[in-house]
């Protein structure tokens, strides 16, 4: 139980530590001119703290199977919390939107390979990366959006 804690606490504190060093510049997402679909802020750390959560659960899942892979699956795992971590720095804190762009690609790619190898050693793990996928996907939108809107 308490590597499970430790696993949510990673995913949760990568997330929190992004918002504590992005907190100064996310009040820009009131000023941007904003894609069709963009919801309102409140929406986001209610969304993430869920997904962190997830991925916490997922990650752990993979941590204590036996596969021989799981060292391969968990890199992947870190490399893209990197990117997610990365993607709050570059768009909020830089406001480079088309490198937070080609950020949130590269994160995307790395969410499907870790899918497929989660998938390979726990699917249970791989299906609680699902909504992960598609929030990723459904920011990527966003972030374009905001690109295309705000040069």
């Amino acid at each position: 139980m308490k590597r499970l804690f430790i696993s949510i606490f990673i995913s949760l504190g990568i997330g929190i530590l992004s918002a504590v060093l992005t907190s100064s510049s996310m009040d820009i997402y009131t000023y941007l001119n904003k894609p069709s679909l963009a919801p309102p802020s409140i929406i986001f750390p209610i969304v993430w703290t869920i997904l962190y959560i997830l991925m916490g659960i997922s990650a752990y899942l993979i941590y204590k199977s036996n596969d021989k892979n799981k060292k391969e699956a968990l890199i992947i795992y870190g490399i893209q919390l990197i990117l997610n971590f990365t993607w709050t720095i570059i768009f909020f804190l830089l406001k480079f939107r088309l490198l937070a762009f080609i950020n949130i690609i590269l994160l995307l790619i790395f969410i499907i390979i870790m899918i497929i190898k989660f998938y390979k050693i726990n699917k249970k793990a791989s299906l609680l990366q699902i909504p992960y996928l598609f929030w990723v996907l459904f920011a990527t939108y966003l972030n374009y959006g905001f690109y295309i809107l705000n040069k």
